[in-house]
């Protein structure tokens, strides 16, 4: 199963910054261990990959460091060029992502992405550009190149991070295509959300049962509204009751029944399905890089049933 990474791009953040930088480093040498595992440097998303999603003065902005204070505030991280490239490959590791699941694959992972707060014109909480949408948007292009007659890809992007998918779900707003779900918490960050497709807000303390009930019910919902070719899903481990913002009481167990129905759902109907991993914010970074872990194992099961169909 392929995974990529852009670790090494390492963001400046002054000393008690609350965003776990180091997460991304230490899950790459978990997966490094796990069989089945095929680790590979992201590719830095171009401009006009970018600008199908995003305003060309908001890329410029980030690529030239003339972003605003405001806006360097908004999104959470002061400019550097590694903030810029880290971006850019976060992007492009959803992308490749995306084209290996599509070419037959069936699974493929960005160690990190899932950058659902980025607007068109804007970034905010973490996250620069959003790698969901712009990755939507070029499988959509590349499969109209290759298959013109066989109508427009449907792009499914379920959002299982803890914080509403805003960015996402504005960019998409009016586009048929494209179908945004975020089951989320009703009381946390973003305060003011933007309307998915489908929104499920969760009461602070949710638990395992009420979850994965609300879960079935969305994907339920989803199959009756729309057709995916694709699906991107955030796999978020900030769901967990060990996470410091995430405000819900998700186990680990649940977590990983979580994965394996989202990835069920998409193997039973032979839709390619690429992850990323979204908001992880453990009181301990262990709890973290768990649930994180957890989610590529059950990933390399599906993997594994993709490969298998394919002999």
């Amino acid at each position: 199963m392929h995974v990529y990474y852009a670790d090494h791009f390492v963001l400046p953040l002054p000393q008690g910054h609350r965003f776990p930088m180091a997460k991304y480093g230490l899950l790459r040498q978990r997966l490094d261990g796990l069989p089945g595992v095929s680790l590979a440097e992201a590719l830095p998303a171009t401009d006009g990959e970018l600008a199908l999603a995003h305003t060309p003065a908001y890329i410029a902005a980030v690529r030239d460091g003339t972003l605003s204070a405001a806006a360097q505030r908004e999104i959470g991280f002061p400019w550097s060029p590694a903030m810029a490239e880290r971006a850019r490959r976060s992007v492009g590791a959803t992308i490749q992502a995306c084209r290996n699941a599509m070419a037959g694959e069936g699974l493929a992972a960005n160690i990190a992405g899932g950058t659902h707060h980025a607007y068109a014109d804007k970034g905010s909480g973490f996250c620069v550009f959003n790698d969901s949408a712009v990755a939507a948007r070029l499988m959509q292009a590349e499969h109209a190149r290759r298959q013109r007659p066989a109508g427009v890809l449907r792009v499914a992007i379920i959002d299982l991070d803890v914080h509403q998918g805003n960015g996402t779900a504005s960019i998409f707003a009016r586009d048929e295509s494209v179908f945004t779900l975020s089951l989320h918490g009703a009381r946390n960050f973003p305060f003011r959300k933007e309307p998915s497709d489908l929104d499920v807000e969760l009461p602070d303390g949710c638990a395992d049962a009420e979850y994965l009930e609300a879960l079935e019910q969305a994907l339920n919902e989803l199959e009756r509204r729309f057709d995916p070719g694709l699906i991107i899903y955030l796999a978020g481990a900030d769901p967990h009751e060990g996470d410091r913002l995430g405000r819900l009481k998700i186990s680990y167990d649940g977590l990983e029944a979580r994965d394996r129905r989202v990835m069920d759902w998409a193997w039973q109907r032979r839709i390619p399905l690429a992850f990323s991993m979204a908001g992880g914010y453990g009181t301990d970074i262990e709890t973290t890089l768990t649930v994180q872990t957890n989610t590529y194992r059950v990933a390399l099961d599906y993997h594994a049933r993709w490969q298998r169909s394919r002999t």
